[in-house]
């Protein structure tokens, strides 16, 4: 008696069935995930580019016409931080302020990032830009402490505040979920070898129904 062909195939299919299933596991990228610090970058602007600052904002002793920035943010390192957004010039920060003897002009822009970047419970305050207007040995800690107050610093003289925001934590360590790359996304050696035994299981399970077809 010749079985009808569902029958036949049906242990194909309860082969098939579990094995697909894990190479679908295998083929889906796992999250990766990457550690930084949430804290206040500073930067320094040269024309329309902005560059990591190589010195604190209590040392650094901006000339008059200088423009610097401060972000707010979750990076790994310099090299991962964000930029202050916005384009920005001395000429219209500081457009309402002007020059006056014995005294300097450092255009500032003050951005307190995203909402993603925010500790829990809080709301990043709008994109701030403001002209300070300070002595001319002044540092950048003091001009933003004359247009930011107020101003929260650690035990190590680290930024940890500006205008009050974040309200509490200070350069405290953050797990994120790293983007996927090409190679973090791309076909495993894994998913190669499931690919492989689905195909064994699917050549195993049609000869099997074939020679019992043939048997019967």
């Amino acid at each position: 008696m010749i079985r009808p062909a569902r029958t036949l195939l049906r242990p194909a299919r309860t082969l098939l069935l579990p094995a697909l299933a894990l190479l679908l596991l295998a083929a889906a990228p796992a999250p990766a995930h990457a550690t930084g610090y949430r804290y206040w970058s500073f930067w320094e602007r040269t024309g329309d580019r902005w560059t990591y600052a190589t010195e604190g904002p209590g040392t650094a002793r901006p000339a008059d016409g200088t423009v610097q920035g401060f972000r707010f943010a979750v990076s790994a390192d310099s090299a991962d931080a964000s930029r202050p957004r916005g384009a920005a010039s001395f000429g219209a920060i500081c457009a309402r302020t002007p020059a006056r003897s014995g005294t300097k002009r450092v255009a500032l822009v003050i951005d307190f990032g995203t909402r993603s970047d925010a500790p829990s419970g809080e709301t990043p305050p709008a994109l701030r830009w403001a002209c300070a207007q300070v002595p001319p040995t002044a540092t950048t800690a003091e001009a933003l402490a004359t247009v930011a107050q107020p101003l929260r610093y650690d035990t190590n003289a680290l930024l940890c505040a500006i205008a009050g925001y974040p309200r509490t934590g200070c350069g405290e360590q953050v797990s994120t979920a790293k983007k996927p790359t090409v190679k973090d996304t791309g076909p495993s050696v894994g998913v190669y070898a499931g690919a492989a035994a689905v195909a064994a299981l699917a050549g195993a399970a049609l000869w099997q129904a074939r020679r019992r077809r043939h048997g019967s």
